[in-house]
């Protein structure tokens, strides 16, 4: 066998002192009883001297944010090249993790969407057109005659630090006036603002009021202001709102101003892109009344309220009893006996003013004048203002996951959702199977100059998209939540997305990954195992399918039992030699299954 990975001395866990060569190349699979030490050799030895020597190769400024890695109980490995693991953990426990995000196929999306989109308003639909400076001046001079007005440039948009040298900068080019933070400056003054919170900063362009022959003064302004601001542009109207023109994107027919189209708007994960009501998650915990109130029938003296057990003299009850009083009930009465109005105000709160008193932890009682919460509402701020996990943990049983009820699980701002390819926006095709995703993207209609800059873009969308039908993940949408996906897929798109990014003359380990798969999917899955192995790469398995053993180049057989009783290697050699040998356990299984 030509020199491939030598192992010396593996002591690591069970390991009894292992000497073993590993061709290059090839796909390897470690078998054997558990606990007889695949493991210990593939992820503890391997795998981990591995990670450490490529740690090591990284300049010391890097190894201080990774730390120091252990060396395994081995003399020496030679011939390791970067190694890669592939288990069936879930691949991420951030909710924020998809599988678009994780095979990095949602990151060209917002790259085509940059480039090659197309703006619609979220409002009317109509499509969006760059705006001219005239459409912005006849917009303008439309608000009225003798409406005072600030023309501001934008030059830093939710930026942190003081922005010292911007506003030197802006001082030595002449201009009088900013507005930061909403608050007028003159840029004769000293101005401070906190280096860790982010500031917005705009340039007065000029004061105007809106007037007969103002028309050239305001052009001149405004072509300023959109120089200045590259492309975006603030009317501030004085004890007013302000309106934001941009030369990009707007409809003139709503008055809406869409950004600039960069990739940051559209990702979840940027606050320039994620809907701001559930900060990009999609979703949001929400107060579920059925739990809350699971038997209708129950009195509120007795319990009915099952988040808040019934106490006299606690906030709620003092309120509750005020809300039933004014319908003449009493505490003996169930949800069932409200009137219709009244059911709605327990659920979701009332207008009316109520009167009672309250006796606090100090023993002071004072007299109030609220309106009722609502038991739905007041559930759910008691659990985000829980001081203790304890309550928390108490409260969250009473509440559920629910769609955004802004962005409806699309996770991004409705300006993002403005623009489309294909007729879709971003969310629309990540919502798309792997397996539509791939014709829909195949049978774009898109203009010449759309061609040219998304060709690159769409190649490797659909090598990625190719990655995740090869590894039978077809059925998947982009937007599925990593969180959600079981171990055998969780293992499968950490390899396509591995796949995606072109790794060669690296060794690929994987953890059983036939478990819970239908014989059809091993097979697609043993093409895999090849396509690595035609790009360069190493594949090293722990299986137990017969199916993937009998198809390895090289086998290591683990035994003779588990414990202490394994750690030693017990057969080497392709599947016909490890079935001829007597001492293998795992022979006596492979010698049936390739006579049958």
């Amino acid at each position: 066998m030509e020199k491939g990975i030598v192992i010396q001395g593996a002591r690591q866990n069970n390991l009894k002192n292992i000497n073993l060569t590993l061709p290059r190349n090839k796909l390897i699979v470690f078998s054997g009883l558990s606990g007889s030490g695949k493991s210990s050799l593939a992820f503890d030895t391997i795998y981990a001297e591995g990670q450490r020597k490529y740690v090591e190769s990284l300049s010391a400024y890097a190894r201080q944010f990774l730390g120091q890695m252990n060396k395994p109980d081995i003399d020496k490995i030679e011939g390791l090249s970067p190694a890669i693991s592939i288990d069936q953990k879930s691949t991420s426990h951030n909710p924020r993790s998809t599988v678009g995000t994780v095979t990095e196929i949602h990151d060209y999306l917002r790259m085509l969407y940059a480039h090659a989109s197309r703006a619609f308003c979220p409002h009317c639909g109509k499509p969006i057109e760059r705006q001219t400076t005239d459409q912005i001046v006849d917009a303008l001079i439309d608000l009225g005659d003798r409406t005072k007005l600030m023309i501001l440039g934008p030059v830093a948009v939710s930026q942190k630090g003081t922005h010292k040298k911007l506003l030197e900068e802006l001082r030595k080019e002449g201009y009088v006036r900013v507005r930061a933070d909403n608050v007028l400056y003159s840029l004769s003054d000293e101005i401070v603002l906190e280096k860790n919170k982010k500031h917005t900063i705009e340039v007065v362009i000029d004061r105007i009021i809106i007037k007969e022959g103002i028309a050239k003064r305001l052009t001149d302004s405004v072509e300023a202001a959109l120089k200045l601001g590259d492309g975006m542009m603030i009317a501030a109207v004085v004890d007013g709102n302000d309106h934001i023109f941009s030369s990009h994107f707007a409809c003139p027919d709503c008055g809406i101003s869409l950004p600039k189209p960069v990739p940051r708007i559209f990702s979840f994960n940027n606050p320039f892109g994620a809907c701001p009501a559930c900060m990009g998650l999609g979703s949001s915990l929400e107060a579920d009344f059925n739990r809350i109130i699971p038997n209708r029938e129950i009195s509120f003296r007795l319990g009915a309220i099952k988040p808040f057990p019934y106490n006299k003299d606690t906030w709620l009850y003092r309120q509750l009893d005020a809300f039933l009083e004014g319908y003449k009930l009493t505490m003996d009465c169930c949800y069932n006996d409200l009137p219709e109005k009244a059911k709605v105000e327990f659920q979701q709160g009332g207008a009316d003013l109520l009167a009672f008193s309250y006796t606090n932890m100090e023993g002071e009682t004072k007299e109030y004048h609220r309106a009722f919460e609502g038991i739905i509402p007041m559930t759910k701020r008691r659990y985000e203002e829980a001081w203790t996990d304890k309550m928390k943990e108490t409260l969250s049983n009473f509440l559920i996951e629910k769609p955004c009820p802004v962005c409806h699980g699309a996770r991004l701002r409705p300006e993002s959702l403005a623009f489309r390819v294909g007729n879709k926006n971003i969310a629309e095709i990540s919502d798309m199977a792997v397996s539509d995703l791939l014709p829909f993207f195949d049978n774009l209609d898109l203009t010449e100059k759309e061609k040219i800059i998304a060709e690159q873009i769409l190649h490797e969308i659909h090598n990625r998209l190719t990655f995740l039908i090869n590894v039978g993940l077809d059925y998947l949408t982009l937007s599925r939540t990593a969180t959600t996906l079981s171990g055998g897929e969780a293992q499968r798109l950490k390899l396509a997305g591995e796949m995606g990014k072109g790794q060669s003359d690296t060794v690929f380990i994987f953890d059983e990954p036939t478990i819970g798969l239908h014989p059809l999917d091993v097979r697609t899955l043993l093409k895999v195992f090849q396509t690595l192995i035609e790009s360069g790469a190493t594949v090293i398995v722990i299986e137990h399918d017969l199916d993937v053993i009998r198809s390895a180049d090289y086998i290591i057989d683990m035994g003779p039992g588990g414990g202490e009783a394994g750690g030693i290697i017990v057969a080497t050699g392709t599947p016909e030699q490890v079935a001829a040998n007597k001492n293998s356990i795992t022979g006596k299984y492979l010698c049936k299954y390739l006579s049958e």
